[in-house]
């Protein structure tokens, strides 16, 4: 069973987590040859559930937390659940696609695997993705970087490494497709940034541990490259997306 990192964050989570293009989940429901039952794994605050929900007639979304499905906005074709990963509740063969958007890596792969290959139908999609760590200007870069790796980077959970790998090397239920190339594009704050480094695991362990948050001492520093609070630059999330289908 994937360990819970997210629960005593699940409102900051909600409002800081960047949302994924609706480009992916066109892409996605395309390739779907019916668009009955979707099953979003690890929803969280249903983020990836509502998209979905605008191409597919029913969503089926799970978490472990319940903290953060409190987060989730009710929608009349989602149906959220508490749930593990490895045990959905869902029906033999009754899924056209199965997603978990930023979470696989905490999963216990072979359970889960077993339980994406029960609820597939034949010709069903399943599709994982993560987004690697953000990039802006070559300042921002060279600061977040020292951030992710030297101040909160003993406190990263070491399956962690997979999204610094995207996803690569990391066991798969079914043969990969290819897939087109997709980010995430937003203009943020200083203050935006912050909120959302906050809800890294490492942030939260970090501040856990040693009793101080890090995000106070990059806020210093952001301020000589980011004078004005009000201002918005433009933030990058590449995102790997590893999907394939089920014979």
């Amino acid at each position: 069973m994937a360990a819970d990192h997210f629960s005593g964050q699940a409102a900051e989570y909600a409002k800081a987590r960047p949302a994924y293009p609706p480009e992916l989940f066109a892409w996605l429901a395309q390739h779907c040859p019916t668009r009955e039952l979707a099953w979003d794994c690890a929803t969280g605050n249903g983020q990836a559930a509502q998209a979905l929900a605008e191409h597919f007639q029913r969503v089926h979304a799970t978490d472990l937390s319940a903290e953060q499905l409190t987060q989730a906005t009710p929608h009349p074709r989602i149906d959220y659940r508490i749930a593990p990963a490895e045990i959905s509740g869902l029906a033999d063969r009754s899924c056209d696609l199965v997603s978990v958007a930023q979470a696989l890596h905490w999963f216990s792969t072979e359970a889960f695997y077993a339980e994406v290959k029960r609820v597939l139908k034949p010709g069903g999609l399943f599709a994982a993705w993560t987004y690697s760590l953000l990039q802006g200007d070559a300042e921002l870069n060279a600061m977040l970087s020292d951030f992710h790796t030297n101040i909160v980077g003993r406190y990263w959970p070491p399956e962690r490494r997979w999204v610094d790998r995207g996803y690569r090397g990391m066991p798969f239920p079914c043969a990969d497709i290819a897939t087109p190339e997709f980010q995430i594009r937003l203009e943020w704050t200083s203050a935006d940034l912050l909120a959302y480094l906050r809800t890294w695991s490492a942030t939260r362990r970090c501040i856990r541990e040693t009793g101080s948050d890090p995000c106070v001492a990059l806020g210093e520093r952001l301020r000589t490259i980011w004078p004005q609070a009000e201002s918005r630059k433009t933030i990058i999330w590449p995102l790997t997306l590893r999907c394939g289908r089920l014979e």
